[in-house]
């Protein structure tokens, strides 16, 4: 995966371009809960406090904040206000696992999800994660399972299916949605989530960390390969990290084909994959859309994916009135 939207948040860096504050916080009536009741496994130091700051560099012609240096992962929920499907959503910013697009790719699509009546946790989950550091050349493959935020995610679909009824949630319509490398989070936790990759601690970790479905938004690091043209010649290969089954729950996947970061060659590897072993998959591509657009409406068409996911999701029997 190509650095792009997110050497945009490094150029938060440059002294005077933007301001940092503080660690990120929900918006009011929301609370960051620790996911682990201790240090985290596989613990490193951060090369910093943890932070946030505004990238003025507009999506939709609006800026947008990134969290970085994050050491304690956290998961926020977010419930719907009326109507309760039952279903609910894991949501993975991307951001290169080096920060996280908190707002552009997290709690606009929770306002987003429980307006249609389904439950949201944001995972704020460990970044910058080795070997994915863009300030050193230790990424040559970017094929690397991405440990820490993948323990995060198994550990908080044990959380949600623990505390199922507490949520207000049906733990068999519990799914994951990422953008970019959370959209590749989101496909190791759709296909490596038989075994923890941490020593259990729990009853959350007696639970499946099986999503029941997946929605991959401009996903990376899904292929050995980007050369597009030449899918049908076994030249690009699907990531081994990402073994696919006929297990692998049912998926949903949007990309541009003029997305300079991501190459679209990510998700047709993907799909392929998935298809071939015999797990249900959709695969919605676009001329236009380019990378990192979150779910700002714009002239686009790409830009009415979210649509395209209610239906889907009510077609696969994860959408109900309850």
């Amino acid at each position: 995966m190509k650095f792009s939207v997110v050497a945009l948040c490094m150029v938060v860096a440059l002294a005077g371009e933007h301001a940092q504050a503080a660690r990120w916080q929900p918006s009011p009536g929301h609370t960051q809960i620790s996911i682990w009741p201790g240090t985290p496994p596989d613990d490193m130091p951060m090369p910093g406090p943890e932070s946030s700051g505004i990238v003025q560099k507009n999506v939709g012609g609006r800026p947008w904040t990134y969290a970085t240096n994050i050491s304690v992962p956290t998961m926020t929920v977010y419930s719907p206000r009326r109507r309760n499907t039952g279903a609910a959503v894991l949501v993975l910013p991307g951001g290169g696992f080096e920060v996280l697009a908190i707002d552009l790719e997290g709690t606009e699509v929770c306002d987003w999800l429980t307006s249609r009546g389904i439950t949201c946790v944001l995972l704020k989950y460990r970044v910058p994660s080795e070997p994915y550091d863009q300030k050193c050349d230790c990424r040559p493959d970017n094929l690397a399972t991405s440990t820490r935020s993948l323990e995060d995610a198994q550990r908080t679909i044990g959380l949600m299916r623990l505390q199922a009824r507490k949520l207000h949630i049906d733990p068999h319509e519990i799914g994951v949605l990422g953008f970019s490398a959370g959209g590749y989070l989101a496909a190791e936790i759709s296909t490596r989530y038989k075994k923890r990759l941490y020593a259990p601690i729990d009853e959350a970790d007696k639970q499946s960390a099986r999503p029941d479905f997946a929605v991959l938004v401009y996903p990376g690091h899904l292929a050995t390969g980007d050369k597009p043209g030449r899918l049908a010649t076994g030249e690009n290969g699907l990531n081994p990290n990402v073994p696919v089954t006929s297990d692998t729950p049912p998926t949903f996947l949007v990309q541009a084909e003029n997305d300079n970061t991501d190459g679209v060659i990510q998700s047709l590897v993907y799909s392929a994959a998935l298809r071939k072993a015999g797990a249900k998959v959709e695969l919605h591509l676009y001329a236009e859309g380019g990378h990192a657009f979150g779910l700002r409406h714009t002239a686009l068409p790409i830009t009415d994916w979210p649509r395209l996911v209610e239906i889907w999701l009510h077609s696969i029997g994860m959408i109900q009135e309850k």
